[in-house]
């Protein structure tokens, strides 16, 4: 394949769904896939083996949001990707905004700290070396609402509307470095919310809403932009390869309209899960109550009873 400024890739054919779903492998990401894959299965054998339980359903999350990772960069949807701005939003929208919910669903840290075995007294293991990470001042920052939104917001902004988006499309190096940068700030921005695993912030459910919500708006407004625009925005795709027979101006259009559409795909996403978290929650703690109340003899009622019976004599 060959390529000139910024990475480009000049000799693609018009873009169709079955020639971007055809097979064309990142090694970096294929291996860090079949890695990410191999750690997980690992967490579960071990947890199967001595009798423990692990949810079929995290599982299957963690699975799908690996697979949509390769989906993106093991397919000629990446080779389309350095050409074509609609079909890098695509790229972008999956892997910061989909791939971080459904991977963080799987709860894969929970795994970890379940699977690991201990080091011992005096000892750092793996499973010691997570915890001091979770525990750490650096996690707690990157965690913070005040940095995960204003950092889920400038990667799109001071990413696509400066040089750095160009420099960054220029090499195979800068442009693996970008989509692990879009995974990385999707699963920072997305864990406090989703609050399957530990973390350092762990806010109430409205407020994990309203955190939600804070972010997306720029997603939309972000895309507006780009629908507006009235001539390309960004260098690397200001002259797309004549092969793929495709309008630059048009192109972008259809980029904006897929940033602005995803806005609200998380959205559903993280709120379907949270009400579900939200509803067993009040679930185990109405359990909780009724435990107690039946080991007390429902004391709190007697004792209410009681009161009123006072208040009665009184009377």
């Amino acid at each position: 394949m060959d390529h000139s400024g910024h990475g480009m890739m000049t000799d693609l054919p018009p873009f169709t769904l079955g020639r971007g779903l055809a097979w064309s492998a990142d090694p970096f990401f294929l291996v860090a896939c079949l890695l990410g894959l191999a750690l997980y299965g690992w967490g579960v054998l071990r947890l199967t083996r001595r009798g423990d339980k692990w949810l079929v359903g995290r599982t299957v999350s963690f699975v799908v949001g690996v697979l949509s990772v390769a989906l993106m960069m093991c397919t000629k949807l990446n080779d389309y990707g350095m050409v074509m701005f609609s079909v890098h939003m695509v790229q972008h929208m999956i892997i910061s905004m989909v791939s971080p919910i459904l991977l963080l669903l799987g709860a894969p840290i929970t795994l970890a700290l379940r699977a690991l075995p201990p080091a011992g007294r005096g000892r750092k293991g793996p499973r010691e070396l997570l915890l001091m990470l979770l525990h750490s001042r650096y996690m707690r920052i990157v965690t913070h609402p005040a940095f995960t939104i204003p950092l889920f917001i400038a990667s799109l902004y001071a990413l696509y509307f400066t040089p750095l988006f160009d420099f960054l499309m220029g090499s195979s190096a800068g442009h693996i470095a970008m989509m692990v940068h879009f995974l990385a700030v999707g699963v920072v921005f997305f864990w406090p919310i989703m609050g399957v695993d530990p973390g350092p912030h762990r806010p109430g459910y409205l407020m994990r809403m309203l955190e939600l919500f804070a972010g997306m708006p720029f997603h939309a407004f972000f895309g507006i932009a780009l629908m507006m625009a009235s001539a390309p925005m960004v260098g690397t795709f200001e002259n797309p390869p004549a092969s793929l027979g495709i309008d630059a101006l048009s192109d972008q259009n259809a980029a904006g309209g897929i940033a602005w559409a995803f806005s609200e795909v998380p959205s559903v996403l993280v709120l379907l899960a949270l009400l579900f978290q939200w509803y067993a929650s009040e679930e185990r703690r109405a359990r909780r109550s009724d435990r107690a109340a039946e080991r007390d003899g429902d004391r709190e009622l007697a004792e209410y009873n009681a009161y009123l019976a006072s208040l009665n004599a009184r009377g």
